[in-house]
């Protein structure tokens, strides 16, 4: 099987198994102001907001028209608020079935962006090395460099060929390149962002990323890609007719309708299809006369074609606005909309403003093939030596391979949905809802750990978990009261002023005391 076979198949896994969710109230609502105080040591409110849509960004005209907060859903909410926003483990997309409503797996782009880049190495087998994921302030995709280029958009694969077919799917995958600069690309070999003087990505890798993601983008004009490019530019098509003969006569046909006939019919304007698609409009849809102040397609086809317009020469471009200049259409702004159709330059981070420190510490090596243990081994040995590889155990959340405090702290901090939903009821209707529970995580094996909200959202959760949900309920309602887990290899107990609720346990946790932090100014306001 080809490797595009492969990935093919994989993707129709994705999408019977997934679906995006844009749900602001799964994971809760918090401020900008909040938030940004979580930064200030680290970034400044600038540099955050050009990196992050949720705090301030407006990007290009495009989405400064649409409004970012429309964008979001969170035009319904007063002031600054905003989602916490959480990219999901595979394991929590998968438990989305658990909850009402939901029949299948779900994520958010991140977390389908994710999904993909693992899915890709360990399913379909492609190489790391072939796998770039990036993000802008407002969205998360994958560059796969296998042919011509492959690229992700959420649970959906856009091929070179599908990125120039003018259609709805792919000029929602072109929006994000097309209207925001790209922050961040991380590769096996490291990362580079546009926050960071230090980029740990190997540079040879990044210039072939940059050039190999620059051919997708590229195309050179054709017939049939200028009519894409109309079949997209939808506020551009009634400056167009299409002249067909009938009876042995010339007929006009206003473009925006043979485009209207052609989304519920399998042939095409724009191929050798259009034959069979003009036989299935009604007659009554053409003029028998030249429409006015429109351009006849078929010779603006036909100048392109004779004429081999290359993008690149102002001589060829002048030439084709002199096409384009009519009383409807503004000539100058067409062929810059076309040139960007045909000759996409994306906004990267800047390599040449960078410091490149990789090879500085030892490779992945990470391989196909190898087993999910030998990859944690492997991994493992590298942790001292590498900081995101380090980070990165404390995302899977194996307690039994990191120190519990960030854990903890993320649990009180970071999890309003359960309080919230829990607001109403007594304590003891509380512990026993709790208890009532599946006594199962959503995580397999030792060690690992659901967050509360995680639990509270999928109504399900091993002791440790459950435990770790009282907590955070508890400190909600006794913000200065002493509050403290214990674990144990075979049991949980919450503890509150030296009254406990145990909780059975198969996480097998090494014996130790987890104190729940106190509520401070900076996170009194975690349940909103």
């Amino acid at each position: 099987m080809t490797p595009y076979r492969r990935i093919t198949r994989l993707k129709q896994f994705i999408m019977d198994h997934y679906i995006f969710n844009l749900d602001l109230d799964t994971w809760g609502l918090t401020t900008q102001e909040r938030e940004l105080a979580r930064f200030k040591n680290f970034v400044n409110h600038d540099t955050l907001a050009e990196s992050n849509a949720l705090f301030g960004y407006q990007g290009d005209k495009y989405y400064f028209d649409s409004g970012i907060r429309q964008h979001f859903g969170l035009d319904k909410y007063e002031g600054n608020v905003i989602p916490y926003w959480k990219t999901e483990t595979v394991e929590a997309m998968d438990a989305f079935r658990f909850k009402p409503a939901y029949v299948n797996g779900a994520g958010e782009c991140v977390s389908l962006a994710t999904l993909y880049a693992a899915a890709l190495f360990v399913v379909a087998g492609v190489p790391l090395k072939q796998i770039y994921l990036m993000a802008t302030p407002l969205h998360s995709q994958n560059y796969v460099d296998i042919g011509e280029g492959i690229l992700t958009n959420n649970r959906r694969l856009v091929t070179k060929n599908m990125w120039f077919n003018g259609t709805e799917l792919s000029a929602q995958a072109r929006r994000a390149l097309e209207n925001e600069r790209v922050t961040v690309v991380a590769h096996e070999t490291g990362y580079i962002h546009t926050i960071y003087e230090t980029a740990t990505i190997d540079a040879e890798a990044y210039d072939h990323f940059v050039k190999r993601l620059r051919h997708y983008l590229r195309t050179p004009l054709t017939v049939e890609i200028l009519g894409n490019f109309i079949r997209q530019a939808s506020d551009l098509q009634k400056c167009f007719q299409l002249r067909w003969q009938c009876c042995g006569a010339d007929v006009y046909f206003p473009l925006e309708k043979v485009f209207a006939y052609e989304r519920d019919s399998p042939y095409l304007v724009t191929d050798n299809t259009r034959d069979k698609l003009m036989q299935e409009i009604d007659r009554e849809v053409f003029e028998p006369q030249l429409l006015p102040d429109r351009i006849v397609l078929n010779d603006l086809e036909a100048f392109a074609r004779d004429n081999r317009i290359n993008l690149d020469k102002p001589r060829d471009v002048e030439a084709l606005m002199e096409k384009f200049a009519r009383a409807c259409l503004n000539a100058k702004t067409a062929i810059e909309s076309l040139v960007r159709f045909c000759h996409l330059e994306p906004r990267l981070p800047d390599a040449a403003s960078r410091k490149f420190t990789h090879g500085e510490g030892e490779a992945l090596g990470i391989e196909a093939g190898m087993g999910r243990d030998q990859i944690i081994q492997r991994l493992d040995m590298l942790r001292a030596s590498n900081s995101t590889v380090d980070l990165a155990f404390y995302a899977y959340r194996d307690l039994n391979r990191t120190e519990p405090e960030p854990y903890v702290h993320s649990s009180i901090q970071r999890s309003p949905v359960s309080v919230g939903g829990s607001y109403s009821l007594d304590e003891a209707t509380l512990v026993e809802k709790i208890q009532a529970m599946p006594n199962e995580s959503i995580y397999d094996g030792a060690g690992r750990l659901a967050q509360p909200d995680e639990v509270w959202n999928y109504q399900r959760g091993d002791g440790v978990e459950k435990a770790m949900l009282l907590a955070n309920l508890l400190r909600a309602r006794h913000p200065s009261a002493d509050i403290t887990v214990r674990v144990a290899p075979d049991r949980a107990i919450c503890e509150l002023d030296a009254q406990g609720i145990e909780f059975p346990s198969t996480k097998q946790l090494r014996t130790q005391d987890w104190p729940i932090p106190k509520e401070t100014e900076e996170t009194s306001d975690h349940q909103s």
